[in-house]
């Protein structure tokens, strides 16, 4: 058993090498510190508190990645299974109701409607909502009462996610409502909107070439 070490001389190593401590940051995390009697901490142990709640955000941080890879690999599921869903549909109808049903009970979205319009009837659309649907076009976020219940007959609609898409002479209003005013104001629901629509209009232009 070596000799027990004296904490003068511990302290004389210290302040012979300021930056002991300088990678041992584990060390210093798990050391006690008697708080000052005075109104302001120490610098030491302002630094110490520092240390650990750098170390409890990188922590929280850590959690949060785990929680998102979770989510994104629930949702890649769903929409893989959505997309098979669409591909081994044989007619229109089909597409359209079973799109309608995924979101609502796979994505719990509260009212999804694929709505196909003739020309006239978008212009008629267009200038009761003074929202733009051309061809390509994504809207997200909250409306007015009005504008949502003409999109979806349903005035519980707070927010929605809209793409355009053009099938033969007709196009397309993918609508996704939400009855939480800020469920579809991120930048992920455009991306995954436009992930569907895509995957639609190639799924309707196969359709109608094997009609022709």
């Amino acid at each position: 058993m070596g000799e027990k070490l004296n904490p003068k001389d511990v302290e004389l190593f210290l302040l012979d090498n300021l930056d002991f401590f300088e990678s041992r940051e584990s060390l210093l995390s798990e050391m006690q510190f008697k708080h000052s009697s005075g109104s302001a901490s120490s610098l030491l142990e302002r630094q110490i508190n520092k240390l650990r709640e750098e170390q409890k955000d990188l922590m929280n941080l850590l959690s949060s990645f785990v929680e998102t890879a979770q989510l994104n690999e629930d949702l890649f599921k769903k929409s893989k299974e959505l997309t098979l869903a669409v591909l081994e549909s044989s007619n229109k109808e089909e597409v359209i109701n079973k799109v309608q049903s995924d979101f609502k009970e796979s994505f719990n979205v509260n009212n999804c409607k694929l709505d196909f319009y003739a020309n006239a009837e978008i212009e008629d659309l267009e200038s009761k909502t003074g929202i733009s649907f051309h061809k390509g076009a994504i809207h997200c976020g909250s409306f007015s009462k009005e504008k949502m219940e003409l999109l979806f007959q349903d005035n519980k609609i707070e927010s929605m996610a809209l793409a355009v898409l053009v099938n033969n002479k007709e196009i397309g209003l993918l609508k996704l409502g939400s009855y939480e005013r800020t469920r579809y104001l991120g930048d992920e629901d455009t991306t995954f909107i436009e992930y569907i629509r895509d995957i639609l209009e190639k799924k309707f232009a196969s359709l109608d070439s094997l009609n022709v």
